[in-house]
């Protein structure tokens, strides 16, 4: 299911993420997509998939609480808080926590995709 809206996006990301569909979730992203790490990045389908991946091993419950969306024509920047609570490889529990700021545009067939995203919001920054 594509995403119609900017906002759109972090709502399916939401339910493919908390479903652990990891294929559902790479739908979002354009080929060419960045996903920032804490401190570097990682561009296109294969590394995203893999950086997610650890993230979908804490088995837990994700929630993305959209808080504001920026739109100028087919570009459009959300900024969502979100945590992961679960348990880590080691059997202890985790929790992560964030403020993400993505970057979404519009496709030709009018749906939307993730271009860069930045779990880490301004924190990435630092």
């Amino acid at each position: 299911m594509p995403a119609d809206t900017p906002e759109e996006v972090h709502e399916l990301f939401t339910k493919y993420f908390s479903a652990g569909d990891l294929d559902a979730v790479m739908s979002l992203y354009e080929p060419g997509a960045t996903m920032v790490q804490r401190d570097t990045s990682v561009t296109g389908h294969a590394a995203i998939r893999q950086a997610l991946s650890g993230f979908l091993a804490l088995i837990g419950e994700f929630e993305l609480q959209l808080r504001k969306t920026f739109q100028s024509d087919d570009i459009a920047l959300l900024f969502s808080n979100w945590t992961i609570r679960g348990t880590g490889p080691d059997g202890e529990p985790v929790e992560l926590e964030g403020q993400t700021s993505d970057v979404v545009r519009r496709q030709p067939d009018g749906t939307w995709l993730l271009v860069i995203d930045n779990p880490y919001g301004a924190e990435a920054a630092a």
